[in-house]
């Protein structure tokens, strides 16, 4: 697999987020099977099967660096700025021995150590190495920097394009003054937003990761949650019938039944192979989950603990009720916490708990009447569409795959200008 050079002034733990951009980069470019290697001037090892080389020089914040950072701000270019350039020239030819990519994060245009920035410029367009310019931050389009930079190099070399660089910027108005600032086409300038980590930031358990990844729910408009055991008292062939609906109208759709049938009842068994029969009947066989059926992520039958079950809540986008008789109606508590929009039958003891603050139903309805409602609710909350938006365009992995990986293939199988 190629080998990858990924270079920053700092990596984690320091703080930042382009650090954490970067670690993220290598970490799964490593999981990819890639040869990922990190060069930076300070920080620690960003993960497992990612190595790290530190070259001090570097370092924004490298006391030799900082001397020579202010004789610049002051507008003199000194022999220590020269030699501070040959210094990392030749620290970074040595690290560069046998790389087939070396992606530069913010360096080359950004002033925060302008010998790294002069070093790159005489190293980009030798060797066989192909160089990517990562542009998160442009010295000279924030005005806050504007008063540390000068006429003439090196200043200059932070609004110079690199002939054979490829220039990547995060968003399509990072593009758009970039190229301005570049003198360059828009359409030479790659676009490869940032992400997020959805099981990450949700600090789902293994199980909780495993579930979300074998059954797509990443990937679904709508993940509906049926937390109860299976009785038929639940009328679970209700929310099937809502899902099918669903379905008819071209919607992604995962219904997640959680619990086994109900101990105290020995119908209930026969309940579950009823609605197993049902959800075939409606060709539903991917799209609704009964819990219980699965496996776990290592064999076995799957057990939902309650921190597991925390992770479904999150994972969902709605929760679905559509019970004969309760109680009480526990379900909707913990909706509550997760932020959940509850859909119940019309139930007093469920209007009890939820007010006006849930969308109820009578069983007598129509299921695509209450299919219809509840997809025009959720598609009004905003919450709901920026959610849904972000897990189609913006994790990490969907970045890696769709984005990155092939951009860094194309590279490798270029020729050299």
């Amino acid at each position: 697999m190629p080998r990858v050079l990924l270079v920053h002034y700092t990596t984690p733990p320091v703080v930042g987020g382009v650090e954490r951009v970067l670690a993220r980069h290598a970490r799964l470019l490593a999981g990819e099977g890639f040869e990922a290697h990190v060069v930076t001037g300070r920080g620690g090892p960003v993960g497992r099967g990612v190595r790290l080389h530190r070259l001090p020089c570097i370092d924004s914040r490298n006391r030799r660096v900082l001397a020579v950072t202010r004789e610049l701000e002051a507008g003199r270019v000194t022999p220590a700025f020269h030699g501070l350039v040959a210094r990392i020239r030749e620290d970074l030819r040595h690290e560069l021995a046998g790389a087939d990519i070396c992606i530069v994060h913010n360096a080359l245009v950004l002033h925060k150590n302008l010998a790294l920035t002069a070093a790159l410029h005489q190293l980009a367009p030798q060797g066989s190495t192909r160089f990517v310019a990562w542009c998160h931050d442009l010295a000279w389009t924030n005005p806050q920097y504007r008063p540390h930079l000068h006429a003439g190099a090196p200043w200059s070399l932070l609004r110079t394009a690199i002939p054979g660089v490829t220039y990547v910027a995060v968003s399509t108005d990072g593009r758009r003054e970039l190229a301005a600032l570049l003198g360059v086409p828009k359409a030479q300038i790659e676009i490869v937003p940032n992400g997020v980590d959805p099981a990450a930031f949700l600090r789902l358990t293994p199980t909780g990761r495993w579930l979300a990844a074998a059954l797509r729910l990443w990937e679904q408009q709508v993940v509906l949650l049926l937390p109860v055991r299976i009785t038929r008292r639940k009328q679970i062939e209700y929310a099937l019938h809502v899902v099918a609906e669903l379905v008819r109208r071209e919607l992604a759709v995962r219904l997640l039944i959680t619990g086994p049938p109900g101990a105290h009842t020995p119908g209930n068994r026969a309940y579950l192979d009823e609605l197993r029969g049902v959800r075939h009947r409606l060709g539903l066989d991917d799209q609704v989950v009964f819990c219980a059926d699965l496996p776990g992520p290592r064999g076995g039958r799957l057990r939902l603990s309650d921190r597991t079950m925390a992770d479904l809540y999150l994972l969902a986008d709605a929760l679905i009720l559509p019970s004969r008789r309760e109680g009480f109606g526990l379900p909707l508590l913990e909706a509550a916490l997760a932020r959940l929009p509850a859909w119940t039958s019309d139930l007093p003891p469920l209007r009890e708990v939820g007010g006006d603050a849930i969308h109820t139903f009578d069983l007598a309805d129509p299921p695509a009447a209450v299919a219809l409602r509840l997809i025009h609710t959720l598609m009004e909350e905003r919450g709901y569409r920026l959610r849904r938006r972000v897990l189609a365009s913006y994790t990490w992995e969907g970045i890696m795959r769709e984005r990155i990986i092939p951009l860094l293939t194309r590279l490798v199988g270029a020729a050299r200008p």
